[in-house]
């Protein structure tokens, strides 16, 4: 149960590589297509966050405690070492990986 949070990660680069792996159910970030036994690789420097669907739901819902379902089950891991994708899993990409953000508003006012 998280309270006082916006749920999903915010968008956010890592001076570190950043490993998610999907076991089972639904990961709250990226609702659509990380699929259990799924998993994603954010080099370092690589900006990421929740998909804009995702994005729009948690800005607007009322902020209550929450229970997640007990079959989502996620991991992350992070390393100062560079990783590198096999080229076996090459052949399983996601190749439109990018649009999940496409839409989303600009809300950073670096004036204020």
């Amino acid at each position: 149960v998280i309270e006082k949070s916006f749920r999903p990660p915010y968008y956010h680069r890592n001076t570190m590589s950043e490993y998610m792996g999907n076991i089972s159910g639904v990961y709250d970030a990226k609702e659509k297509g990380f699929l259990p036994g799924g998993g994603s690789l954010h080099s370092t420097m690589t900006a990421h966050g929740p998909e804009k669907d995702v994005f729009d739901k948690a800005s607007n819902e009322e902020h209550v405690p929450v229970k997640y379902p007990q079959e989502n089950l996620a991991f992350m891991f992070e390393t100062c070492a560079l990783m590198r994708v096999a080229n076996k899993s090459m052949d399983h990409l996601e190749k439109d990986y990018y649009k999940c953000w496409q839409g989303l508003e600009k809300n950073f006012d670096g004036t204020k």
